[in-house]
């Protein structure tokens, strides 16, 4: 289908008013973790599925059957277990590779869809599109065959909300959800749905506003929905919302656009490899194995991206005594170095992270996190070579391409360092991952 043709913008957009009016549009993907378990398992369907966190910790998506018996978000896994045990729910670990895989296909859909230039992904399961282009009464229509194409092209049911804005395309997404049996696509297009729309929005829903400041903004000024917040000026904002940020959001409320479309971030000013521990660990040589094997994961990350990092920063988190029911993180430990040149071999940023972790460590102490984090990067074509070096071997760009072409093609680091170390037993527990049936060959579903 040629949308330009069917879907591209006339002379006539009286929907709001007689000058030309932007519209913004988010894509969300319905309990996505949950969405690709189902993918593969059509017998779910309808049925309760939830789906846990690293170290099947925490519940972190919960399918509309799972929400309907009661079962919460965010909680602890053991403290749901028999409400999850007395319904049957179907219960998975986190099984990321197949997430980040069925994320990326959703986002390249739209991408064909509209162009990557209309497309900016906001998160695994969300995406901004610009919709400017085309016409302004077809937009129900064009939601709609956006949300059909992606279903038929990826499986994944999805949502979407159409406002002048961005913070309005929130409310409106988050009210297309309320009727899964409908076309899950709500447009704000008058001055009418716009203000319909907010009243219907409790104020710890808007986009930007967290649950504290909720309270706070209810308890101190009266303001329970989002047609109370729009009401308010500039003025106040400044004072009472945060400051420009708060204007900016207002702004957006009353229908002013100010957050743009942003181009996608090429490269990371910052990577960070860091995992809890499947059980915590209490001796150096465990500590070690698991912040080289983080390096590794992230300096991979950094040479994805062509760049090299000055610094880097370990950081370990002690596993404290629980004296309490509410769960609580202890404080990390964290030290950092500056490197004698940047640099994105493994081995180079091993060394360093080592004796980090000899600097940080005490004897006697259980710990439950660790993780490692490169910062001060620059491009890799920036460093200068050593001119008492073969040109090969400078940052050992050879060498390192070898390896990450190895382990990509054969998978699950086949090639490693030994400091990584060989049994792992402080990896993170998924005793109920699903198979990763579209990035493992060994692993992809079986028809019979």
């Amino acid at each position: 289908m040629d949308l330009q043709n069917v879907f591209h913008e006339s002379n006539s957009m009286e929907s709001l008013s007689t000058e030309r009016r932007g519209f913004k549009a988010i894509i969300d993907c319905n309990s996505f973790y949950c969405s690709c378990e189902r993918l593969f398992k059509p017998h779910l369907d309808n049925k309760p599925v939830v789906v846990l966190s690293n170290n099947d910790g925490c519940i972190i998506s919960r399918s509309d059957e799972a929400k309907a018996i009661g079962v919460g978000m965010a909680g602890p896994y053991f403290l749901a277990k028999p409400l999850i045990e007395k319904f049957n729910v179907a219960t998975f670990s986190s099984n990321y590779n197949l997430y980040g895989d069925l994320s990326w296909r959703v986002m390249e859909t739209l991408r064909v869809i509209l162009g990557a230039e209309n497309v900016e992904v906001y998160s695994v399961d969300e995406a901004f599109l610009d919709l400017t282009d085309y016409d302004a009464n077809s937009l129900y229509d064009l939601a709609a065959y956006i949300l059909d194409t992606v279903e038929m092209w990826t499986g994944i049911k999805v949502s979407i909300g159409v406002a002048p804005t961005k913070v309005l395309a929130k409310v409106a997404n988050r009210l297309s959800k309320k009727d899964k049996r409908k076309k899950c696509v709500m447009v704000l297009d008058t001055e009418e749905k716009i203000t319909d729309a907010l009243y219907k929005t409790p104020i710890s829903d808007v986009w930007g506003v967290g649950r504290q400041y909720a309270e706070k903004l209810r308890d101190m000024h009266a303001i329970y929905t989002a047609l109370d917040l729009s009401k308010r000026k500039e003025e106040w904002a400044k004072v009472h919302l945060g400051g420009v940020v708060g204007v900016r959001l207002l702004k957006e409320l009353k229908g002013e656009p100010v957050n743009e479309m942003e181009d996608q971030l090429s490269s990371k000013k910052m990577i960070a490899s860091t995992r809890m521990f499947g059980n915590a660990v209490s001796t150096i040589e465990e500590i070690k194995e698991a912040i080289a094997t983080y390096t590794s994961r992230a300096a991979e990350k950094l040479r994805r991206q062509k760049g090299a990092a000055n610094v880097i920063s370990v950081f370990v988190v002690p596993k404290e005594a629980s004296t309490s029911e509410r769960f609580r993180h202890g404080p990390s430990v964290g030290s950092y170095t500056t490197l004698p040149f940047a640099t994105a071999a493994t081995h180079e940023l091993i060394k360093p992270a080592m004796k980090l972790v000899d600097k940080l460590f005490e004897p006697g102490k259980r710990y439950k996190k660790a993780g490692v984090t490169l910062s001060g990067l620059v491009p890799d074509d920036t460093i200068q070579g050593n001119l008492f070096k073969e040109e090969t071997n400078n940052n050992k760009r050879l060498l390192m391409s070898m390896v990450d072409n190895v382990n990509f093609a054969m998978r699950d680091d086949i090639v490693k360092f030994a400091a990584s170390g060989t049994t792992r037993n402080w990896k993170m527990r998924q005793e109920m991952r699903s198979p990763r049936y579209t990035t493992r060959w060994d692993e992809m579903c079986e028809v019979k």
